[in-house]
């Protein structure tokens, strides 16, 4: 199985190293904004819509977060395919994934018919060939 040249692949460990380091800080700076994070918050008697308002950003926080943190695993398991000799080949059939998609997606594990047979085939790329 042939694979990325090693130059390619290291521009591509680049990437997504500093993605990662972009993404982790976004997370933390989400995480300070956490209305719920404010250990004076508990004693502060807010208002029911102040409560009410501080539990919603609260639910949008932890949801942000939780999808960074789904980013920085994406990032890390293409960083251990890269290792691995793996990368940019599909899990499903194995095949190359076309490097547009990758350029687009450098996290993506399934080449773009195996990610629509996935999806339900909506849109595929064979109908009207």
């Amino acid at each position: 199985m042939d694979g990325f040249p090693s130059d390619i692949l290291s521009s591509i460990r680049l990437h997504l190293e500093e993605e990662k380091t972009r993404v982790v800080a976004r997370a933390s700076q989400l995480s300070l904004q956490d209305p719920f994070a404010d250990p004076d918050r508990v004693n502060d008697n807010a208002a029911a819509d102040t409560e009410a308002s501080e539990e919603s950003n609260h639910d949008r926080t932890l949801a942000l977060v939780e999808e960074l943190k789904n980013r920085v695993q994406s990032i890390d398991e293409a960083l251990v395919r890269i290792g691995s000799g793996s990368y940019g080949f599909c899990m499903n059939c194995g095949n190359m994934i076309d490097t547009d998609r990758l350029s687009v997606i450098p996290t993506a594990i399934l080449c773009l018919d195996c990610e629509l047979k996935k999806s339900g085939g909506a849109g595929s790329r064979s109908a009207g060939k």
